[in-house]
């Protein structure tokens, strides 16, 4: 019997995929459902499995921390939301990916694909390397939503920033509506394109297509105007204000 390890931190995600696989290989075996790098670190090091489904992006880091603390030898099927640039960096080290949200026809090939894997033995894959080049390339394009009880995904274009307030993390849509979302502006920061996103403040990263205008403000800071409007003034630093306005003027 197949036994496979589910490494996904949204829970919507994790039983999507476990539903589809129970449907698509009814005989391969669940042995756990790891959420975190140290949870699945620390399972690895005592269970031995065939395969893995690794999501990149994890509560506590990315999924390339788990190869920097044990060694895997498993094939790994990626789950991503990550655009095209970074797939052909999957394909170059001939690991699998599946594009969040995943659809079942393609995660029935790739289990057909890791099937064959098991069959003629392929190189070791870099993991390092895949990071570097997955990290330089790609930006998250999608974004998970919760309204109510149902999940949605928006559009990483159709977003006019991010900002947090108190203890949250919101995203706030060009149609004015806003969702609380599970990242930190830190982690959200590497994920976003740069020519269209860009760290205003400590508080909010916005999209270009949000700014109407800004203005010199005391203290040789700029004031942002938004549309549509933020909940709460954002002003540029001084030391950022320079990089900001290359950022404008595309030189950045």
């Amino acid at each position: 019997m197949m036994k496979y390890l589910l490494v996904e931190d949204e829970r919507f995600a994790y039983e999507e995929m476990k539903r589809m696989m129970e449907k698509l290989r009814p005989d391969y075996q669940l042995e756990a459902w790891t959420a975190t790098v140290e949870q699945t670190v620390q399972f690895l090091k005592h269970h031995p499995v065939d395969l893995m489904l690794l999501d990149i992006r994890l509560t506590d880091g990315n999924s390339f921390d788990i190869f920097e603390q044990i060694q895997v030898t498993t094939p790994v099927i990626f789950t991503t939301a990550y655009d095209e640039h970074a797939i052909q960096a999957f394909k170059v080290n001939s690991v699998d990916y599946l594009l969040k949200p995943v659809e079942e026809d393609d995660l029935l090939a790739a289990l057909r694909k890791f099937e064959q894997f098991r069959v003629v033995q392929s190189p070791v894959t870099d993991y390092r390397k895949l990071e570097e080049a997955l990290m330089s390339n790609c930006k998250k394009n999608r974004f998970l939503i919760q309204k109510g009880d149902a999940y949605h995904y928006v559009e990483t274009s159709d977003i006019a920033f991010f900002y947090s307030e108190e203890k949250y993390t919101y995203l706030h849509l060009f149609t004015n509506k806003r969702y609380i979302i599970n990242y930190s502006l830190d982690q959200l920061e590497p994920m976003l394109d740069r020519n269209l996103f860009f760290r205003v403040s400590r508080n909010c990263i916005s999209n270009i297509k949000a700014i109407q205008k800004s203005s010199r403000y005391f203290g040789s800071r700029l004031k942002l105007y938004f549309r549509p409007e933020c909940p709460h003034e954002v002003l540029v630093s001084r030391s950022r204000a320079n990089d900001f306005l290359k950022w404008i003027d595309g030189t950045l």
